[in-house]
């Protein structure tokens, strides 16, 4: 072997060598950047924006992977965690699906019932009672007879809505002029004398209102106030 061949042979083992320590120095780097990234795990992005109190279903939400490290403890792994659930808050598209996001769906509380009416779509609702909302219910009566004053009670206090459905366009009525021409169907959570008050405004009022109540009051009106007169007012 001449001088030139061994000098191929040397270059020949150097770059062997130096692929050998390129490839060593390549896993070391992969080998520390899996001990500080650590295993993936499975997570949920919202796809598009979810109403406050609107019911989830997971075609609202992407599987994703990412980091078991780099997730909070209240994440969202499984949508098994969303059924029978509604947000509690704005899910902006993006956004990680966290349990404090959601709350249980209204339910049914001993000694209550379900019953729905339809509210006036613009006086009554205006999109602002959603699933979960606390309202009073008030109604306009005519005088029993020609020349009583006409009435405003409040008829029904702190009821709360289970569901709020689609508009609906209403038949026109030739003999009540102020009836709404579209209307909201409003369930609610109420007890037997409740459901009797509501469902009798429903069909001898002259308007049905609801007024919103704000999150966490339970107050109660007094008896005495509960019933308006125009003539009274001072």
């Amino acid at each position: 072997m001449n001088s030139r061949q061994r000098r191929g042979v040397i270059l020949l083992i150097l770059s062997v060598l130096c692929a050998l320590g390129a490839f060593a120095g390549v896993l070391s780097v992969v080998h520390d950047v899996q001990s500080k990234v650590g295993p993936e795990v499975t997570a949920y992005r919202v796809r598009s924006r979810v109403a406050p109190y609107a019911p989830l279903n997971p075609g609202q939400f992407e599987q994703i992977k990412m980091p078991k490290r780099w997730l909070s403890s209240n994440a969202v792994t499984s949508l098994r965690q969303i059924e029978g659930k509604i947000a509690v808050t704005t899910l902006e598209k993006g956004s990680l699906l966290q349990t404090d996001m959601v709350v249980d769906q209204p339910a049914l509380q001993a000694g209550q019932q379900e019953v729905a009416i339809m509210i006036d779509a613009a006086t009554g609702v205006a999109g602002k009672i959603t699933p979960g909302s606390r309202v009073n219910v008030y109604a306009t009566f005519q005088g029993k007879k020609e020349g009583d004053p006409d009435q405003s009670k409040i008829i029904v206090t702190n009821a709360r809505v289970l569901d709020v459905g689609q508009i609906t366009a209403l038949e026109p009525d030739s003999k009540n002029q102020q009836q709404p021409t579209d209307a909201v169907p409003i369930t609610f959570a109420l007890s037997t004398v409740d459901a009797q008050r509501i469902t009798y405004a429903e069909s001898f009022a002259q308007r049905v209102r609801l007024a919103l109540v704000a999150p966490g009051s339970q107050t109660t009106v007094p008896d005495k106030d509960r019933t308006y007169e125009l003539a009274t007012d001072k």
